[in-house]
């Protein structure tokens, strides 16, 4: 049996063992001094600098997205402490030259580091590894963290497994430990290193089925907003029905249905307002929490005649998710649909188009899922359409005029929805 004792500000692993641990049995990610090899770095949104000496600020572009954020770095001790304002995006990271090669270390390794925060009541912590553009993952340690706050040091100890998905070539680790936050708060961190037969404390979701695994979105963003705007739809639902306000259309999907009620606004206002049309879309929303939120009360006493679900490109986008596990998804939430809705059909739209280029990844990830989800449509009951030709130039590019971030509609990319998906609603929507 082995005993350890780790002191995080001393930096210090004392192990009583029958035979002394090898140096084979860990590797050292961070101990008062980045191991050799490694160089730690300090990330913000807008830029990134080498941590070297005893504190760095992340410098500011000329013309910054974000004037008033702030990143910045410090040594205390044999540890590091991260500091962040106001920020969309800050990170410690800890790249590896020439890349590790963790494979042998799979099947029981562990990520383990001690962590210290008072202030983390406005952030939450993510923990990624990676081997390459579209080779790891990140695991979401956001109200876990939260309620570490003010319990001084504490061991956390991840499993490897928890960073790997399909195709994952961990011969090749260029990052095996990235700390992500956002928002405002400050952390220490300390004694980081890779154990070889770890013991894991800390959970995280199988990717292969967290597409179809009901749970509230839960990002340092979205906590402060999601919740009440999800009651605020139910209550919605209720002020109709006693109203007596039949709801004939509904929406369902992620920030891109939601800009219904921005830069939409108009549109909607012109074709969906007089149907009483329902909006249950919610920015950052993955098929997972959408599941959620229909299973919580959504879609609770309304009989629409027709359903729009458009919802997807948050799991191939921020996971890099294998497309059939957002088809799963999709998949779940068309049948959760028809089974609270059964006399509603729905319209499944394809997931619209991102990215400027056609060749980039994340339009072919979305490309590949749509080609998945055709399958659903029975055309009748489930009815798909692809609109993706009235979002984009004739070349496939897609212009800032109808997409400004080419992701997000603008007005003018709203009206090109609405006219598209007009012959098909039709049918529904018309009286006999």
């Amino acid at each position: 049996m082995i005993f350890t004792l780790r002191r995080p500000l001393a930096g210090l692993l004392l192990t009583l063992t029958g035979a002394a641990a090898t140096a084979a049995d860990e590797r050292p990610l961070f101990t008062g001094q980045p191991a050799p090899g490694l160089r730690l770095t300090v990330v913000d949104m807008e830029g990134e600098v080498p941590f070297a000496g005893d504190a760095v600020v992340v410098p500011k572009p000329p013309k910054p997205q974000v004037p008033t954020s702030e990143v910045r770095a410090e040594r205390r001790g044999q540890a590091i402490r991260l500091q962040w304002k106001e920020a969309w995006y800050a990170a410690l990271r800890f790249e590896a030259n020439p890349p590790w090669d963790l494979s042998t270390d799979l099947a029981d390794g562990t990520l383990e580091f001690d962590v210290r925060s008072d202030d983390l009541a406005h952030a939450g912590l993510n923990i990624a590894m990676s081997c390459g553009p579209d080779c790891g993952r990140k695991v979401n340690h956001v109200m876990a963290s939260r309620a570490l706050a003010g319990k001084g040091w504490q061991r956390l100890a991840f499993s490897l497994q928890c960073f790997v998905r399909e195709g994952a070539d961990f011969r090749r680790v260029e990052r095996p430990f990235v700390l992500e936050t956002s928002g405002t708060g400050s952390v220490e961190i300390a004694n980081a290193r890779i154990v070889r037969r770890g013991k894991p404390n800390a959970s995280c979701p199988d990717h292969r089925s967290q597409s179809v695994t009901p749970t509230p979105l839960e990002e340092i963003w979205s906590i402060d907003w999601w919740m009440p705007r999800h009651e605020a739809k139910r209550a919605e639902v209720r002020q109709r029905q006693q109203a007596g306000e039949r709801v004939e259309l509904v929406f369902i999907g992620d920030s891109i249905t939601q800009g219904w009620e921005n830069e939409g606004q108009a549109i909607w206002r012109q074709h969906y307002a007089p149907l009483k049309a329902l909006n249950l879309g919610f920015g950052g929303d993955r098929t997972e929490n959408a599941l959620w939120r229909l299973q919580h009360g959504e879609l609770d006493g309304i009989r629409p005649k027709a359903a729009v679900l458009m919802i997807g490109t948050n799991n191939t986008g921020d996971r890099r998710e294998d497309p059939r596990t957002t088809a799963a998804g999709i998949r779940r939430l068309v049948d959760e649909i028809r089974q609270r809705l059964p006399q509603t059909p729905v319209l499944l739209l394809a997931v619209f188009p991102r990215d400027e280029q056609p060749t980039s990844p994340l339009r072919r990830l979305n490309d590949q899922l749509n080609q998945l989800i055709a399958g659903f449509a029975d055309g009748r009951q489930v009815v798909y359409l692809d609109i993706s030709r009235a979002l984009m130039n004739p070349d496939g590019t897609l212009s800032r005029e109808v997409m400004p971030d080419l992701l997000h509609l603008s007005e003018r990319g709203y009206a090109a929805w609405a006219e598209a998906m007009a012959p098909a609603l039709a049918p529904w929507l018309t009286p006999p």
